[in-house]
């Protein structure tokens, strides 16, 4: 079955980095897009970071760009979030989501399928 499951989260302080990596199986990587969503306590899931199948569209939200880049491995199953100067409210719990029409729009909605979460804090 489809599976997509996350890690790499923790602690860190404000401007350090994290990577998180999302391993899928039971579909296959390049037919797929995959988004990178989080959600704080108290507040609604958004799109963080997202890329088609085909890896020639991305979206970043505007609180990250310039600090965290996706990138879809799909010969290794994987996917990751370079997560750069981070920031106290970047904490969250961290999911990867596979869309099955390849679009990599920032609307959860139309994802597909979810991993399970992992937490980031940043925090000194």
């Amino acid at each position: 079955q489809v599976q997509l499951v996350e890690s790499g989260g923790g602690l860190v302080q404000p401007g350090g980095s994290l990577r998180l990596s999302c391993a899928t199986s039971g579909f296959t990587l390049a037919h797929y897009a995959i988004g990178w969503f989080r959600q704080a306590p108290g507040k609604e899931r958004e799109g963080v970071a997202c890329v088609s199948s085909s890896s020639d569209h991305t979206y970043y939200a505007d609180s990250v760009k310039g600090r965290f880049t996706i990138s879809k491995a799909n010969s290794k199953n994987m996917v990751y979030l370079q997560m750069n100067s981070l920031k106290p409210e970047d904490t969250a719990v961290y999911y990867c989501a596979g869309e099955v029409l390849g679009r990599g729009t920032p609307d959860p909605s139309d994802y597909d399928y979810w991993g399970q979460g992992t937490q980031v804090t940043v925090s000194s």
